[in-house]
């Protein structure tokens, strides 16, 4: 199939390319350049010139191709192209990717684009080479550098048969058009889909896989050869495209495949993979919210990288005779990238060998899969398409591709596929919510309270944190606040439900209970913290107090914190997320610890503080805590109930709050208050509450003078000297009764 020209929504492109060249030096593309024209009106590129005479291109490769990151975000990158398909250069110009902002140099990833300048273009698109391998893979940024090459190669194709660079030419509208002959879904064999080419192999072992690694320039390459015996299997693959009737319904069974025809929208794919041998295609170092990065499909000028929503786990495979695997993989074509299932595309398999500590090299083996032609059927030929649609990724980027979907439609699809975890997480929102409306009942069963509060911060840490990565970020606060200066469009902020949930649940509590419905309950790094903080209790690590009047002047850091980050912001974004690694959620939560060493440690170094004094971080440092704080302000109401007693003379409950959050005055501050209800659960007692207890001993003295029965009338017999009613006195009678004194 031939490529397709964006000829519309070229607008919106030539702005952010626009916006881009202020940021470039020409001469650093075009050494002889003295002047950059006008962007095209048909294709996002601007000519570039020496005088007269047209030396090349500008142009964004998020425009032309899928350049989504591990961050979820574009990469963005200006790369320049001569008249003659050759990359004059390139220049990293925005990107969010975590691991490149603060854990690894940028200047590592400027160099390895660097590298690109010379780059023939047209020479690689005709040669229709395949397993293409950057030349020096960064360390610790696999994915990020992955998407860097495939989408600067991809890009530059584009443009280069767009411009008819280097003698490319635009192809399609001759060649035959097939796609799959649905009416065919007949169950067969193991043998048969392996005979017919329904099922592609790819069989390497440890000789293949030295060999591969003996042309590496590195010399260390060779050292870490693996041991013989070199027949060993290092990996024996089987891919096979499963959406095809017959090969679904083979390799998955009629339950299966009828699970996967319900989950699959029209026009979108799935491919299995399976595999055995001592080398894994999905990787050790894959975790939820990220993406496999050693696998990766290519059809076209077009790539498909998988994350951990496209994937499914399998136990086995349906198909008779087929061979136990220790893994199967069922992987669903993500809907803005298209996979036409009647035309070949190739597996790549990256395989990487371990140098050190932190230290790899990498190679790539892969296979062709082509559909078998019994499988399809002709179809007439399309009428000529003059004005192709582009297509949005997750980022909200527009992307030259042959693809209708618009981005609201993406958002719709992507919390349909999350209906489970949005579910959950509705739920937990609808528990918090009732404990805070009914929180007198509550607090009043501390036992009860003091479980739910537990379990609550744990589903906080495990489900919000390190599975849903729903941490939210003083970034979030800052991307609000400027996008309205830039255009503010709801499409963006829906593209992930939970964190989208989370915040309309924090801007909902924020009316009736202040920052710290979120701060104290929903924050995963704040409930780590208390956590840890109740185990080193636990274990009798002695607890720190801070003088409330040095307390007093160490919480305004969070608000100096989050003012500079705001001022930032506005003037230089990219600067503001250097400096908001002030917080360290992105460290202990995002990534898992998984970075450089300095950010690890100053995490660590929060986490041990908050050991001995009991949420240090929130306290003094945060500035998301800070920003929450602001418009907290005006709640509607107050739900925490004092005593006129309290702070004058009462002070446990200023003593026992976890943050001082209570002042000596006895007043609770709501900018600090992390609303964890132990000062409501002290209002109630009976036992703990000095205010109460008092209470309830007059009260209990009121009742005893009701209920003490009236004295009888006392007899003047001074025979017997004897009350009324007869008896002995006893030990505690007046001695004086009766005698007139």
């Amino acid at each position: 199939m031939g490529l397709i020209l964006v000829l519309c929504s070229v607008g919106a492109h030539a702005e952010r390319l626009s916006t881009y060249l202020d940021k470039i030096t020409l001469t650093d593309f075009f050494p002889e350049a003295d002047s950059v024209g006008a962007i095209q009106d048909d294709v996002p590129v601007a000519p570039v010139f020496q005088g007269s005479r047209l030396l090349g291109y500008l142009f964004l490769n998020s425009d032309w191709a899928n350049s989504i990151g591990y961050s979820g975000k574009p990469i963005d990158i200006v790369l320049g192209i001569t008249a003659d398909g050759v990359l004059a250069g390139g220049r990293l110009v925005a990107h969010k990717e975590p691991i490149v902002l603060v854990g690894i140099p940028e200047s590592k990833i400027t160099h390895y684009i660097d590298n690109y300048k010379g780059f023939d273009v047209a020479g690689y698109a005709k040669s229709g080479t395949q397993d293409a391998l950057p030349s020096d893979i960064v360390s610790g940024a696999t994915v990020t550098i992955m998407v860097i090459d495939d989408s600067m190669r991809r890009s530059a194709i584009k443009v280069a048969r767009a411009l008819q660079l280097g003698g490319l030419r635009i192809s399609g509208g001759v060649a035959d058009q097939y796609a799959v002959d649905t009416t065919q879904s007949t169950i067969v064999d193991w043998q048969t889909l392996l005979g017919d080419g329904s099922v592609r192999r790819l069989n390497v072992t440890r000789d293949d896989i030295n060999q591969a690694f003996e042309s590496n320039a590195d010399p260390r390459a060779v050292s870490k050869a693996l041991p013989p015996p070199g027949d060993t299997t290092f990996i024996d693959l089987y891919a096979a495209l499963v959406s095809i009737p017959t090969i679904g319904r083979s390799l998955l069974g009629d339950a299966e495949y009828s699970n996967l025809q319900k989950m699959l929208k029209p026009d979108q794919q799935a491919i299995l993979i399976a595999a055995n041998g001592e080398y894994s295609f999905k990787g050790s170092g894959y975790v939820r919210g990220g993406v496999f990065d050693r696998i990766q499909v290519n059809q076209g000028d077009s790539s498909i990288r998988f994350r951990d929503r496209h994937h499914k786990r399998l136990g086995d495979i349906a198909a008779a005779g087929a061979p136990k695997f220790s893994e199967v993989s069922l992987f669903v074509v993500p809907r803005d990238v298209k996979l036409d299932p009647a035309a070949p595309w190739h597996l790549q398999l990256l395989v990487q060998r371990q140098l050190g500590a932190l230290d790899k090299i990498f190679t790539i083996v892969g296979l062709d899969y082509t559909p078998p032609v019994k499988y399809l059927r002709k179809i007439a030929k399309p009428e000529p398409v003059s004005a192709p649609m582009a297509t949005s990724t997750p980022n909200g980027n527009t992307v030259i591709a042959d693809d209708d979907d618009g981005r609201d439609a993406l958002w719709v699809r992507v919390w349909k596929g999350r209906v489970v975890d949005i579910a959950v997480l509705i739920t937990a929102m609808l528990l918090l919510t009732g404990l805070f409306f009914f929180q007198d009942w509550f607090v009043r069963r501390r036992k009860l309270t003091a479980r739910i509060r537990v379990g609550f911060l744990l589903f906080t840490v495990i489900w919000i944190g390190y599975y849903a990565h729903a941490q939210l970020s003083v970034i979030n606060v800052l991307t609000v606040a400027t996008s309205f200066g830039s255009g503010f469009d709801w499409g963006y902020f829906l593209m992930d439900p939970i964190i989208f949930i989370l915040w309309f649940a924090v801007a909902a509590a924020m009316i009736f209970w202040g920052r710290g419905a979120y701060c104290g309950w929903l924050c995963p790094f704040g409930a780590l913290q208390e956590l840890l903080n109740k185990l080193a209790k636990a274990v009798r690590i002695p607890q720190l107090t801070i003088p409330f009047s040095v307390h007093q002047r160490l919480w305004p850091l969070k608000y100096i914190a989050f003012l500079v980050l705001f001022g930032v912001a506005f003037h230089a974004f990219d600067q503001a997320e250097r400096i908001a690694e002030i917080e360290p959620f992105k460290t202990a939560i995002i990534l898992s610890f998984v970075r450089d060493w300095p950010f690890v440690l100053y995490a660590v170094i929060l986490l041990v503080i908050g050991l001995f004094v009991e949420r240090f971080y929130c306290r003094y440092l945060c500035p998301l805590g800070a920003a929450l704080a602001i418009p907290a302000r005006l709640r509607v109401n107050d739900w925490l109930k004092r005593y006129r007693d309290c702070g004058s003379p009462c002070q446990r409950c200023s003593v026992e709050c976890m943050v001082q959050a209570i002042h000596p005055d006895g007043h609770i501050d709501p900018n600090e208050c992390l609303y964890c209800l132990h000062c409501q659960e002290l209002y109630y007692d009976e036992h703990d509450c000095p205010v109460v207890i008092k209470q309830m001993a007059r009260i209990e003295r009121r009742l005893a003078l009701q209920t003490k029965p009236p004295a009888s009338p006392i007899s003047n017999n001074p025979a017997t000297g004897v009350s009324g009613g007869g008896g002995k006195a006893g030990p505690d009678s007046d001695p004086n009764a009766g005698n007139g004194t």
